[in-house]
């Protein structure tokens, strides 16, 4: 998946060797889109969109997987997609699961063993520890998934392309392979940087009542993001200090467990969607993107056609 400032585009090897892409303008309301370039506000927003998206991008590989045949010789019914409310749902268990088991229950652990602990800063640290332990050890947990493995494999494709592109070289296989799976912008570096952050916030608040711990951890969370997204967005932008890169190393090394070494069918599917926005940008021609093997589908797997013809010109991409 790749996500332009104002378009997001899906692609997917399908069980026909074709590569269908989906793609979908990003349209959010004006007030949505007066808040968003603000600093600290756009990392909410940021985390927001990253969930639904990627839920969506999930679901729609689901749908193109469930095909058979050429895609381009049918228009077959498609899957149910996950929309409107179900979607909603979706997205809030998700981020309510995700709080419970990364902010909630290490503080429900330390709350266990905090009368042998006389000091709160020491406290904290072991909370925030817990923290480390449990995000680390989910994400050996899913790496060790059959199915989880090849999503990382795109993962580390989407990171290649991008590298790619950023360095100025020729979006083809042959150029793309030979770029890090890591990025400094990816999101299991700003989960990272999440975590940490979470560390420094709540060892300041000190250790008031346990139901007060309960509720910093819940509310400070859109905050502790929000920071996270900022120091990303800047570190990104000053990797050739070495300070800098010394302080995102552990997030880049922390990215070898979501990513995986893509295979060729990979890195052409991650190529069609950075391709594909491009088109909506006016970068690219549309036979530069739709050649041979490349179809384009609707977010339910049915074939479009003709292809869509370019949007206004934006100019920025990220990962």
């Amino acid at each position: 998946m790749m996500r332009g400032r104002h378009d997001m585009a899906v692609a997917v090897c399908a069980p026909s060797g074709e590569v269908a892409v989906y793609y979908e303008p990003l349209d959010a309301g004006s007030w949505a889109n007066r808040a968003r370039p603000l600093p600290l506000v756009r990392g909410v927003f940021m985390l927001w969109d990253t969930m639904v998206l990627g839920i969506r991008a999930l679901v729609f590989s689901a749908n193109v997987g469930l095909t058979e045949g050429k895609l381009a010789d049918q228009q077959q019914e498609g899957a149910d997609t996950l929309t409107g409310a179900a979607l909603w749902g979706t997205v809030a268990v998700s981020i309510l699961f995700s709080i419970a088991l990364f902010f909630v229950a290490p503080l429900a652990v330390v709350g266990f063993i905090d009368r042998y602990i006389a000091s709160s800063v020491v406290s904290n640290l072991v909370e925030g520890a817990l923290r480390l332990s449990l995000l680390i050890g989910y994400m050996l947990f899913l790496g060790r998934l059959k199915d989880v493995r090849r999503v990382f494999g795109y993962h580390g494709a989407e990171h290649k392309v991008i590298n790619a592109y950023e360095a100025g070289d020729p979006l083809d296989v042959e150029h793309v392979r030979r770029h890090s799976i890591s990025h400094p912008r990816c999101g299991t570096g700003f989960l990272l940087i999440v975590v940490l952050l979470s560390i420094l916030i709540f060892t300041l608040l000190g250790r008031p009542p346990f139901i007060w711990r309960v509720v910093s951890r819940i509310a400070l969370v859109p905050l502790i993001a929000a920071v996270a997204y900022e120091f990303i967005k800047w570190s990104a932008g000053h990797m050739d200090n070495p300070v800098v890169r010394a302080l995102v190393r552990p997030s880049l090394a922390l990215q070898r467990l979501t990513t995986r070494e893509p295979d060729d069918g990979m890195l052409v599917a991650a190529i069609v969607a950075l391709q594909r926005v491009l088109l909506a940008e006016g970068r690219l021609a549309v036979d530069e993107v739709f050649r041979p093997g490349v179809v384009a589908v609707d977010e339910a797997g049915r074939v479009l056609a003709p292809a869509p013809a370019p949007a206004e010109p934006v100019v920025e991409t990220v990962s």
